[in-house]
């Protein structure tokens, strides 16, 4: 298969050569260019030689280059009780081990699916993006505002990500996941991750289900109702497509709220369910 729009490619060695716009567009790790790309003109991101990730006492930060692979290989670092959600969403996105070496974090975000694993992961640890400006400025946009809707972001036309902090009381969280999909290897029907930072805050998300990502935050975990509750007030309009009907999103996102509250109330250590398949949870 040949993308036929494409009529040159330019390896980006410094930020002046970072200049993107319409049919001009960045390259990462290409696996998404054959879902209907016109790109005319590619701007290969990878030549920029980023470091995949970095990490110090502020936490971590992605390089929008940075592969699946390489964010799932970081050696597990002590006192980071949620680093056990990126192998978690990195399964979520159903991929090959091809596809994770190729796939890259900031791809994943940029695509803007809802059921997209590495959004998942960095909204429920409250990452937060730098934006590099066509004016060469940069602004920063937290990663649960950046995704606005299936398939579109908050990025404005010559805008490239240049990579995702994680801060460390995030990192240093409690967190757990639940998942669900219609067919046992299917895509993310819906997900909803919970959070307890150190200091007793709880942040619950919810994505898969949603066409754009949705963050609660309470002072504390509220009641096990009241949770439920405020992720149902929440969502205006649930995601509609063949990986499942709204009404479906709904029940099983509010059931596995129900299950979240209940895994951050016993605390303890991490408490993923990797798949659960045909509409059921476990």
């Amino acid at each position: 298969m040949d993308l036929t729009s494409v009529d040159e490619v330019r390896q980006a060695r410094t930020r002046a050569d970072v200049v993107v716009g319409g049919d001009v567009v960045p390259l990462a790790g290409g696996t998404a260019l054959y879902a209907g790309s016109t790109a005319r003109v590619l701007v290969d991101l990878t030549s920029l030689g980023w470091p995949a990730v970095e990490v110090d006492d502020d936490g971590v930060t992605i390089a929008a280059t940075c592969t699946v692979a390489e964010l799932v290989a970081l050696p597990p670092v002590p006192g980071w009780r949620s680093q056990h959600l990126v192998a978690t969403c990195a399964r979520a996105l159903v991929a090959s081990t091809k596809i994770w070496a190729a796939a890259t974090v900031g791809g994943n975000v940029c695509t803007a699916l809802p059921a997209g694993g590495m959004t998942t992961l960095l909204v429920a640890l409250d990452a937060v993006a730098l934006v590099w400006t066509p004016d060469g400025g940069e602004r920063h946009v937290p990663v649960a505002e950046l995704v606005t809707g299936d398939g579109t972001t908050a990025l404005a036309d010559g805008e490239v990500l240049r990579s995702l902090h994680v801060g460390r009381p995030a990192m240093a969280a409690h967190a757990v996941l639940r998942r669900v999909s219609l067919a046992p290897f299917g895509r993310s029907g819906a997900i909803v991750t919970g959070r307890t930072d150190p200091d007793g805050s709880v942040v619950v998300t919810l994505t898969a289900g949603v066409p754009r990502p949705y963050r609660l935050a309470f002072p504390a975990l509220p009641e096990a109702a009241a949770l439920v509750a405020a992720v149902d007030a929440a969502v205006p309009a649930w995601f509609d497509d063949v990986h499942g009907a709204p009404d479906w999103r709904r029940a099983m996102t509010l059931r596995m709220a129900g299950q979240v509250h209940a895994a951050l109330a016993a605390g303890g250590g991490p408490q993923d369910v990797p798949h659960e398949g045909w509409g059921t949870t476990r």
